[in-house]
């Protein structure tokens, strides 16, 4: 009888372990097309952003000694309009302190490219959007960092998926807008985003291949 309860032990425990294992694989599996595009195809209208200006705004918030900021909690967003855009949060896995994408993260890389040939998303331009969480680093390499991030992401759709430079718009928050303001340590406050920006000029969408010319009926001789 307690060796039956020991291996029904050891079975709930190696049942566990499993589910826990199962759950880590979820998390980590890399989204598909739909998904993203499902995320970025609900766009209605463009965000007034002035993005040159808006990464000089990130660069001087972040370096700015604040006598009374009220720290990253309370800290209001630095560009709130953004949070009314369509977007996609991708959980992108850099090596410590640096915008090298890891190995493990491609996947998702090329998810994100695919769906932004999807049809319903080739009239659009995107965001790509750093963010970083707080940690120890100040409030200025953090907010360089998300940048170089952003651009890294932009040079992999670019040079590798052969995404339109013109479609893609990079640009680091670091710490100035977090994705969980309650928690600023969160791993959740480092994720990237793509948003849908706004619409291409009529004349920059793919041209349609012009119908073939009708013949001429032969002359009857």
């Amino acid at each position: 009888m307690r060796a039956n309860r020991l291996s029904t032990a050891g079975l709930g425990i190696a049942l566990g372990f499993a589910l826990l294992a199962g759950a880590a694989r979820a998390q980590t599996a890399a989204p598909t097309r739909d998904d993203i595009v499902g995320k970025l195809n609900h766009f209605e209208e463009a965000a007034e952003v002035d993005l040159p200006a808006l990464k000089q705004q990130v660069m001087e918030r972040a370096k700015a000694r604040i006598k009374n900021d009220p720290g990253p909690v309370n800290r209001p967003p630095i560009a709130p309009d953004l949070a009314k855009l369509p977007a996609f949060n991708a959980q992108i896995q850099f090596d410590a302190d640096t915008p090298i994408i890891q190995p493990a993260s491609y996947q998702t890389v090329g998810r994100i490219a695919d769906a932004m040939v999807h049809s319903s998303l080739l009239p659009y331009t995107f965001l790509i959007v750093g963010h970083v969480e707080s940690n120890s680093k100040t409030r200025e390499a953090n907010a360089i960092l998300s940048q170089r991030r952003a651009d890294a992401i932009r040079d992999v759709l670019v040079n590798t998926f052969k995404i339109s430079t013109k479609r893609l718009h990079p640009i680091g928050l670091g710490e100035e807008q977090f994705l969980d303001r309650a928690k600023p340590t969160s791993a959740v406050n480092g994720q990237l985003q793509i948003l849908t920006y706004a619409k291409l000029p009529e004349e920059a969408h793919p041209a349609a291949a012009p119908a073939p010319a009708a013949k001429k009926p032969a002359k009857k001789r």
